[in-house]
């Protein structure tokens, strides 16, 4: 294996690698938006209740809410963000995987063409 092929396909596995890290963030900040919106959506529901505390600590659940929309909205910003690098890891990927296929198909051809050379060298030291 040429030296250059080992480095690409090395290369490959740390650039998935870092497409994973990202897509898991990606994934983790969209959970953590949700579950803000779920916290917001509790807390609407339990300050419209006659039996709730709100009605005594009013500036408490509007501080909760505001918090959870604000976690929401930085969960959906950083999730953005982390779409984008997805992009840009998926592109290294693919520029590298293709790079990586070249010096592979090119090495498998010099490696067939060095056979066919044996093979009429042979043929022609015995005759």
């Amino acid at each position: 294996m040429s030296p250059r092929k080992d480095r690409l396909r090395k290369l490959v596995k740390v650039q998935e690698q870092l497409k994973a890290l990202h897509e898991t963030r990606h994934a983790t900040f969209l959970a953590a938006a949700s579950a803000a919106e779920a916290e917001v959506r509790d807390l609407v529901g339990h300050f419209d209740q006659d039996n709730s505390l709100s009605g005594l600590f009013p500036d408490l659940y509007h501080r909760r809410i505001a918090q959870a929309v604000v976690r929401q909205e930085a969960n959906l910003a950083s999730a953005k963000q982390e779409a984008s690098l997805i992009a840009a890891a998926t592109a290294r990927t693919n520029m590298v995987e293709r790079a990586y296929k070249d010096v592979r198909n090119r090495d498998e051809r010099e490696r067939s063409d060095r056979e066919r050379l044996d093979i009429i060298a042979q043929k022609r030291g015995g005759e």
